[in-house]
């Protein structure tokens, strides 16, 4: 199995896979929702919900079935499961599934908040495509949808690698076609261009790695 040996060595493998600082990013994600004004009453998808490190903390405060996570990782999403477990929360019956391709349509549902916390810094364009126009199909209208990125403030014409300052005082090398990837503002408008999506840049919402934020909403 994928983690096996991990998970003999290091119970908590889970936190670090993740890139490490998971109670502390999970807080932050939340607390940020609640200042753009989440409510329990919301119906709440969280892309790339992982090992739930954001995802614990909206099911305790999300209505019971609110909450929605997916992940294109299945060991991630079996110890997210087990956090449910921990944190006494399966009465809150949150959705928790596998998928790798944004089928998100399937899901039955549509929501007033969706949220893919360091998603797009490991996808090329064509996915985050994908992933921006099935989000469209699933949200209410005036629904939002918030995003991080690695920004490339040069513009589109640079093709060199770029250095994020992290908080620890280290940097984080991020490309323009490989993983970690960066992108510029610009490319996001070309994206939402001819949907219902109007995209906002958001900028620094104090993530400890320089990801920066975007909100999108549909008209």
């Amino acid at each position: 199995m994928k983690f096996f040996s991990r998970r003999v060595e290091d119970p908590q493998w889970y936190k670090k896979a993740v890139g490490g600082m998971w109670q502390e990013i999970g807080e932050l994600q939340f607390n940020f929702l609640l200042s753009q004004g989440l409510k329990p009453t919301d119906y709440f998808l969280d892309i790339g919900c992982g090992s739930l490190r954001g995802g614990i903390h909206f099911i305790k405060y999300l209505r019971q079935k609110h909450y929605f996570g997916t992940d294109i990782d299945e060991e991630l999403l079996k110890v997210g499961k087990g956090e449910i477990r921990l944190n006494h929360l399966n009465s809150k019956n949150p959705t928790h599934i596998h998928d790798g391709d944004f089928e998100l349509t399937k899901l039955g549902r549509k929501f007033h908040y969706v949220v893919a916390i360091s998603v797009f810094t490991h996808l090329p364009l064509n996915d985050i495509i994908k992933c921006i126009l099935n989000v469209e199909k699933v949200l209410y209208k005036n629904g939002r949808f918030y995003a991080t990125f690695f920004e490339n403030g040069r513009g589109k014409f640079n093709l060199k690698p770029l250095f994020h300052h992290r908080e620890d005082g280290s940097d984080i090398k991020t490309f323009f076609n490989k993983d970690p990837f960066h992108y510029d503002r610009q490319t996001f408008r070309w994206i939402c261009k001819g949907t219902t999506i109007k995209v906002k840049y958001l900028g620094d919402w104090k993530h400890p790695r320089s990801q920066k934020m975007l909100m999108f909403t549909k008209a």
